[in-house]
């Protein structure tokens, strides 16, 4: 999909309120004109969309956390504060967290459950050593903790929660004593029971601010983030059938790094938002295409536009029909409080019948598998069939299923054509890494050469160095002579001098001597 460069539409302060969603263009972010008060500017802060509402909780402002909850209202286009209840049945006798009913809270996440948003973890002045689940019941507005049990993570802020079904995943994150962590745990939230994913091969670098999405309720995608000094532009993949991670090969368009973005994703594609490096933010809205792991940009905007931020939020909402994306806060050396929604164009979802058929839909599943390619040789496609997700009937006529097959064979063969373009790129990459290796050690040994030099030259230094204090304490010496020596000259001046008064006196004396004797 080409980019554009270009900023967000104006707001529309004469745009028709109750037909604002017809009148937008596709992939365009438009700035929605408010009507009333607005929530203050922020970033770091949560969001969620229920019953065409965009809910905002916490964040971060100038240091100081936020705990109000603000709602906008999609069809009207005005922001309320929602005036939260303590829990009546919360034990006030506990530190529960719940004496300013909503504690203030910044890098949490947020998700929709039933008819409550569930708040999990982030940074606040209260401490905790445990990651704790706020409530707020969206009915009666009663806000309160949910007691958990189970292997509790620790508490944490920036890390990313995600829906599977009836569970939510947490991944990542950074503890109150800045530690990074890249550890996996699971909320069943019919049980509220925590537990510990044990994973293997290699999992992503330790980090936070990064972005997570589930695709084919199986396979949890990790984007992005940063370290304390270094920001990522990777994907990692964990399939959580085999509790696998792998970081697959992706294409399209190139990706920069960047941290604090914001993603969403509907159907098949995950839509990034914002996100940047503490230098830049990031202006272009990217599009991954989770079954093909192909990277696309919709739109480019100018430099330091509010939606180029990092601690922004994206959600989706559905309104007559058709989907969009709504964004809000976020800070680029500016914090912001506009809210920007872009319509997306409906997506042809008629893949061929694999796609369509209940008794297929381990298949279709199956074939989004080009994520474990680094790890299978074959796929065996004839057992997929007969796999059972969710207990799905298996009552599709014998005919169509061997339409499916025949489908699925034809995947295969693209993914095995994948197999071995990728074989050929790691056989090219390993010849640079060995050509790199060898530079890299004639590097090595230049610079060994270069390093004795240096020694050899700092010791002359050092031995010149020491010549020099000597010669300048023989200088000392020779000034303290030099002055001895004129002390001497100028008294064996004076003592000459007094010499030749003396004789000149004698000689005076004789000669009188001599008249006198000589007159006698």
């Amino acid at each position: 999909m080409n980019s554009c460069v270009m900023g967000a539409e104006e707001i529309k302060k004469d745009m028709d309120i109750t037909s604002w969603p017809s009148d937008l263009a596709y992939e365009q972010w438009v700035a929605l004109p408010v009507s009333g008060a607005r929530p203050s500017a922020r970033y770091k802060h949560a969001a969620a969309v229920a019953d065409e509402k965009l809910y905002i909780t916490g964040g971060s402002r100038n240091g100081r956390y936020l705990s109000d909850i603000q709602a906008f209202d999609l069809r009207s286009l005005t922001w309320s504060s929602l005036k939260l209840e303590i829990d009546p049945s919360a034990d006030k006798s506990e530190d529960s967290g719940l004496q300013e009913v909503l504690p203030g809270i910044s890098d949490h996440s947020m998700i929709k459950w039933e008819n409550k948003l569930l708040l999990l973890g982030g940074h606040s002045k209260k401490s905790s050593d445990a990651m704790i689940v706020h409530f707020i019941n969206l009915e009666t507005h009663v806000c309160g903790v949910m007691e958990t049990s189970g292997k509790i993570p620790v508490a944490r802020g920036g890390h990313s929660v995600t829906l599977v079904g009836s569970k939510l995943i947490v991944f990542g994150g950074e503890d109150r004593s800045r530690k990074l962590l890249n550890d996996v745990h699971v909320l069943d939230l019919q049980t509220m029971t925590w537990s510990v994913v044990e994973a293997t091969q290699t999992p992503p670098a330790p980090r936070f601010d990064h972005s997570a999405a589930v695709h084919s309720e199986r396979y949890l995608l990790i984007f992005g983030g940063c370290s304390h000094s270094i920001f990522f532009n990777d994907l990692h993949v964990l399939d959580l059938h085999t509790m696998e991670w792998s970081q697959p090969q992706v294409q399209g368009d190139l990706v920069s790094p960047r941290a604090g973005h914001a993603g969403i994703s509907i159907d098949e594609m995950w839509y990034i938002v914002g996100g940047g490096d503490n230098n830049n933010g990031c202006p272009e809205t990217l599009a991954l295409n989770m079954s093909k792991l192909v990277w696309s940009t919709l739109t480019t905007l100018k430099e330091r536009h509010p939606l180029a931020s990092e601690g922004l939020s994206i959600c989706s909402a559905i309104i007559d029909g058709g989907k969009y994306l709504v964004a809000f806060g976020g800070y680029n050396g500016k914090y912001n409080n506009e809210v920007f929604v872009m319509k997306l164009k409906p997506r042809d979802l008629s893949h061929p019948k694999i796609f369509q058929s209940p008794a297929a839909a381990a298949a279709a599943a199956s074939v989004t598998a080009a994520y474990a390619l680094a790890k299978s040789e074959k796929l065996d496609f004839p057992q997929i069939i007969d796999l059972n997700f969710n207990g799905v009937e298996n009552n599709v006529p014998k005919k169509d299923i061997n339409l499916e097959i025949n489908a699925i064979k034809e995947e295969k063969v693209v993914l095995e054509s994948s197999i071995d373009e990728a074989r050929a790129e790691n056989s090219r990459l390993r010849e640079k890494i060995d050509e790199l290796k060898s530079n890299h050690t004639e590097l090595s040994k230049e610079l060994q050469s270069v390093q004795s030099q240096l020694i050899s030259e700092r010791s002359r230094c050092f031995k010149l160095e020491a010549q020099i204090a000597e010669l300048q304490k023989m200088l000392e010496s020779l000034e303290s002579i030099e002055n001895e020596v004129q002390i001497l000259r100028r008294q064996k001046s004076a003592l000459e001098q007094e010499m030749e008064v003396s004789s000149t006196q004698q000689q005076g004396s004789g000669g009188v001597w001599r008249w006198i004797a000589g007159g006698t």
